[in-house]
């Protein structure tokens, strides 16, 4: 008697906690993807505009800064997924 209620205090309960924090570990992760794609995309995005533009018979310091200004949106777009909709990251 005393050996099952002992194997009943020390084996683990089945937790809320645990899977309410498995599932926040997973939505963090794919946050985390998403943004990570959409940096992906935009810096494909920025080297095609650049190649664009130099095509075009741009001047190379114009080509550079609209490449710098098409990354630098597609990582604020990245760090608005990974924050999600409230904007905390830590949530």
């Amino acid at each position: 008697m005393v050996l099952a209620a002992a194997a009943l205090l020390i084996s683990p309960m089945r937790g809320w906690a645990q899977t309410q924090g498995m599932e926040r570990r997973e939505e963090r992760r794919e946050h985390r993807d998403d943004a990570r794609a959409t940096r992906q995309t935009g810096r494909h995005a920025a080297r095609d505009a650049k190649q664009e533009c130099k095509d075009a018979g741009g001047n190379r310091i114009d080509c550079r800064q609209q490449k710098r200004e098409t990354k630098q949106d597609a990582r604020g777009a990245a760090r608005d997924m990974k924050r999600g909709e409230t904007g905390d990251a830590n949530k």
